[in-house]
């Protein structure tokens, strides 16, 4: 091969590379049932007009989860050519793995289709503060392509205070703020749905609703139905098992509610000694766990070890 031609795939390589809405597909075949963490941690090179959004949208991954992992970079203008983590290892957490799971603290949803042991991990984009989304279980009782946004009125007057002016409905197209696809739950008020603004998944920025990247909403309402169980759930900490190592994830919650009621991340500990049980006997670096719960980091980190003689 000359060099030119090499100089060209490569150049074409990092052309769709770094054009593409996004390029990766976050599935992962679910792992054994003594095993909880699936993925692996990447990176990623800052290209000239990178921020934050651009680049949570091209790993597939959202945006407070790459600020979470990236402390200190400036989130708006970050330097062209430094790398940054791409948070895509998760410990699954510790829930039915049926249906969708939402889990709010991390923005993300993990889909665990029917008669197939694998997950699908999306970021989402949450309710924004005094408009949280809601805890619970219930499940998808309609799916609509192309759906006309009704805009509640306490919304319409929300915004008119802001000297924004919305109409009762907003048709299918490039203003509707639904996106191409939505899929009410069972309360009825809360939707999941795609968005004409990207730069929300991944931060608080619903009224409420679940948002989706409209290349993630497309895949998710394709592989679910009516009747699809929902899962919202809250886990600031998740502690589990790659083979013989434990992991713990922690991320900063939605206010500071946790870390007033928990300044010794006693719930940490509690997520810890939950997964030991389903193991057996294991050793814990308890300073690093502290460390790690008080990083607040998005990423699994070893904090243990097995000590169990079945998995010598």
């Amino acid at each position: 091969m000359t060099r030119i031609r090499k100089v060209f795939i490569r150049a074409l390589v990092i052309i769709l590379f770094f054009n593409a809405p996004s390029i990766f597909a976050l599935n992962f075949a679910l792992p054994s049932s003594s095993n909880d963490v699936v993925g692996t941690i990447t990176t990623g090179i800052v290209q000239p007009g990178d921020n934050f959004a651009s680049i949570a949208r091209r790993y597939d991954v959202g945006y407070c989860e790459v600020e979470e992992a990236n402390p200190g970079v400036n989130p708006d203008e970050p330097p062209v050519g430094s790398v940054l983590i791409i948070p895509s290892q998760y410990v699954l957490p510790d829930v039915p793995k049926a249906g969708l799971v939402i889990n709010l603290v991390e923005m993300r949803l993990y889909f665990f289709p029917t008669n197939k042991r694998e997950v699908h991990v999306f970021p989402v984009g949450i309710g924004r503060e005094g408009w949280e989304s809601p805890l619970g279980v219930w499940t998808i009782i309609e799916r609509t392509p192309l759906p006309t946004w009704h805009a509640p009125e306490s919304i319409r007057e929300a915004r008119a205070k802001e000297g924004v002016f919305i109409p009762k409905e907003v048709p299918p197209g490039p203003e509707n703020p639904l996106g191409d696809y939505a899929m009410r739950l069972s309360n009825h008020t809360y939707l999941i749905h795609g968005t004409n603004d990207p730069s929300g998944v991944g931060r608080r920025s619903s009224a409420g609703c679940i948002r989706m990247y409209p290349e993630d909403i497309k895949k998710l309402f394709e592989m679910t139905h009516n009747g699809s169980p929902v899962r919202i759930i809250n886990y600031p900490y998740k502690a589990g098992w790659k083979d013989s190592k434990l992991y713990l994830e922690t991320h900063l919650p939605l206010n500071g509610v946790l870390a007033a009621l928990d300044p010794d991340h006693k719930d940490a500990e509690q997520v810890i000694k939950k997964a030991i049980t389903r193991r057996g006997a294991a050793y814990v670096n308890w300073s690093k766990a502290q460390a790690v719960a008080k990083e607040q980091q998005a990423i699994p980190q070893e904090v243990g070890r097995s000590t169990d003689k079945r998995d010598e």
